[in-house]
């Protein structure tokens, strides 16, 4: 088998490879048969040279691979004809930016497999980026509070050679931070990542009776889950299962949190069915604490309303006027509510998240790929095959086919 690494081609550009040198190598050493080639790339987080260093052959040539690997959407005008793809097509909610790559990849009798559906027997994601969205999503909240209150300034992480390079920034942040309060919503990667950083930056953690009930003269964090604060609408129930069924049939109590907290930082995932967590009247209420959102999660006119457009490594944080419902220039009244929701956050440690990334697919893909699809996982992620669309996702006949 032989696997080709491509140049990530997206607009605006992603640093983020599937497989850095060292997965290469660690890959080649467990299937000695297996072959790896990497295109040529100037904008690559790791450089050809390293590639080449371990012996990592370079060509701008991958017609002969079996499976070419990418991070992004593939440009439509890059796609060889009849090549097995896995990479985040971002196309199975009928995205209108990527109908034309998905049109293009059926045409071209293109095999797409895409990381966001390979999910266990649970039904649980298997690959993802989560974990240093977290990571990078709760440092750069933090960061908007310290240049908010002009306590801290710390270093941009995409700034920063890797993660080793932004922890060393964390002191500064045990050693001036007020005691504020920080929610975080989520139990998954994402949350997980951003908990990691909290618990570096030596914020302790409290539980949710202690969060409403307690004041702290240091700071603090709570994890607060689906089930602590969305309510069966008219009603103190929660169904787990109902929920995530019918997300609909739920309303959020949320505001009981946004009274007591300063900061919050939303690392849960969000279905488009179900409630936002407050609404921009309780925003404009006297008793809505939060001055500093991380949406981590970035979902646009979603769980949080001042999310309104999402943010790029460059220009991070507006703020969010809740009387007028304006985005105006960051930082620039106490009023206002200043939201970081840049939605690529991994590619600000982009090494890093590689290195991670190509450790999950050697893992959970490689195994399926080279020993066999026993249980079916990577054939449910596969979108198209020989100009048809897969099940389960025939429903995006009218997206393809229209």
């Amino acid at each position: 088998m032989k696997l080709g690494i491509i140049r990530e081609g997206k607009v605006p550009i992603d640093k983020r490879t599937p497989f850095t040198p060292q997965n290469c190598v660690e890959l080649m050493n467990l299937y000695p048969n297996l072959k790896i080639v990497v295109q040529p790339s100037k904008i690559r987080t790791i450089l050809d040279e390293e590639y080449k260093a371990l012996k990592i052959p370079i060509s701008e040539d991958l017609s002969d691979c079996d499976y070419i690997f990418g991070i992004k959407q593939v440009p439509v005008n890059e796609l060889i004809e009849g090549k097995k793809y896995f990479f985040f097509s971002h196309t199975i909610k009928k995205q209108p930016s990527n109908q034309k790559l998905l049109k293009e990849i059926i045409k071209k009798k293109c095999t797409l497999i895409d990381y966001e559906c390979i999910k266990d027997l649970k039904n649980e994601r298997i690959i993802s980026f989560g974990h240093f969205a977290g990571i990078v999503g709760a440092y750069n909240t933090l960061k908007t509070y310290g240049h908010r209150y002009r306590l801290f300034d710390l270093k941009p992480a995409h700034l920063c050679f890797d993660f080793a390079e932004m922890r060393g920034n964390f002191k500064k942040v045990k050693s001036k931070l007020k005691p504020v309060k920080i929610a975080l919503t989520g139990g998954g990667r994402v949350a997980n990542g951003a908990m990691a950083v909290l618990d570096q930056m030596k914020i302790k953690k409290v539980n949710i009776t202690q969060f409403l009930e307690q004041v702290f003269d240091y700071p603090v964090y709570c994890q607060i889950h689906s089930e602590q604060f969305n309510v069966r609408k008219g009603s103190n129930f929660f169904d787990k299962k109902e929920f995530y069924k019918s997300p609909e049939k739920y309303e959020s109590r949320f505001f009981e949190f946004a009274q007591k907290a300063d900061i919050l930082l939303a690392c849960a995932f969000w279905n488009p069915a179900a409630p936002a967590l407050f609404s921009k009247e309780q925003m404009r209420s006297i008793n809505f604490r939060i001055k500093v959102i991380g949406d981590i999660t970035c979902d646009v006119n979603g769980s949080i309303p001042s999310t309104l457009k999402s943010t790029s490594i460059d220009n991070p944080v507006y703020d969010y006027n809740p009387f007028t419902e304006d985005l105006e220039i960051p930082y620039s009244a106490e009023r206002n509510i200043t939201t970081m929701a840049i939605d690529n956050l991994p590619c600000e440690l982009s090494r890093d998240a590689s290195a991670d990334f190509g450790k999950q697919l050697i893992n959970h893909v490689m195994p399926l790929l080279i020993n066999g699809d026993t249980d079916g996982i990577l054939k449910k992620a596969t979108i198209t095959e020989n100009r048809k669309l897969c099940e389960p996702f025939l429903y995006l006949k009218d997206y393809v086919f229209d």
